[in-house]
């Protein structure tokens, strides 16, 4: 791709809107400009443009994103047959173990969720379509990893930002190397409070009919009611059911 194909303003544009998060849901265009490193007239502009166009609200101090921001994302969705292929899926199978599932994609260093059946919160943020988590420590972050070339894992383990979540997190890069060979040998991956203490996690890789990754399946649960050994003895096989029946319908 060349420079001259890239389309600066749409950049600039949508690095705007990117830089509104739950702890940044009201900002002044000082803010803005800070956060997104852009000059100030530039996001003064881009506010104005997304006030224009309906995306964002103006109060003469502060902008915020509209409801109708929620439109890009639907794209998406309804572009993509996952989300709506497996979601009942999900609630059957939360329904069944009394615990929450969740499909999510690899985007860029994150994962971003696509479906979810929350039977009960087992996180203490909010998860749902379109959440993201970071892909080096969550249970189908790592089954998402596993599935690249090892050139491809190292580059995203080189921009990702390796925190220690927890005193259990895996944040140093040879032991996340370590753990995707193992993810990818054994075919699923376990998170024992490496992401939030109290919380364990068990994923598998959803395959289309090439057997190319085209997304992953987990189950969350508090460990006082499913320890990671108890995952893969019970949960681990009604996953690999879920596993054999989306995997026909994804073409």
């Amino acid at each position: 791709m060349r420079d001259g194909d890239i389309i600066n303003g749409l950049v600039k544009g949508l690095s705007v809107i990117e830089c509104f998060d739950e702890e940044h849901a009201s900002q002044s265009i000082t803010d803005v400009a800070n956060r997104t490193g852009l000059e100030r007239a530039t996001a003064r502009r881009c506010l104005l443009t997304l006030t224009h166009l309906g995306y964002a609200s103006y109060d003469g101090k502060f902008f915020r994103l509209t409801p109708r921001i929620l439109n890009l994302g639907h794209s998406y969705l309804a572009a993509t047959p996952l989300p709506g292929l497996i979601q009942p899926f999900l609630e059957q199978l939360s329904a069944q173990i009394h615990e929450s599932c969740s499909a999510a994609i690899l985007d860029d260093t994150d994962i971003l969720y696509i479906a979810r059946a929350s039977h009960r919160r087992v996180m203490s943020i909010n998860l749902g379509a379109g959440a993201r988590l970071p892909a080096y420590c969550t249970s189908m972050g790592r089954i998402l990893l596993a599935a690249l070339p090892s050139d491809q894992i190292g580059d995203v383990l080189d921009r990702s930002n390796l925190v220690a979540y927890t005193s259990k997190t895996k944040a140093d890069r040879d032991a996340v190397l370590t753990e995707l060979a193992v993810v990818a040998a054994q075919g699923f991956a376990v998170i024992d409070e490496e992401l939030e203490l109290g919380l364990c996690s068990i994923a598998v890789p959803l395959l289309n009919t090439q057997g190319q990754v085209v997304g992953a399946l987990n189950i969350g649960a508090q460990t006082a009611r499913a320890s990671t050994s108890h995952m893969i003895a019970n949960f681990l096989p009604l996953m690999r059911k879920v596993q054999t029946e989306v995997r026909p319908l994804m073409r």
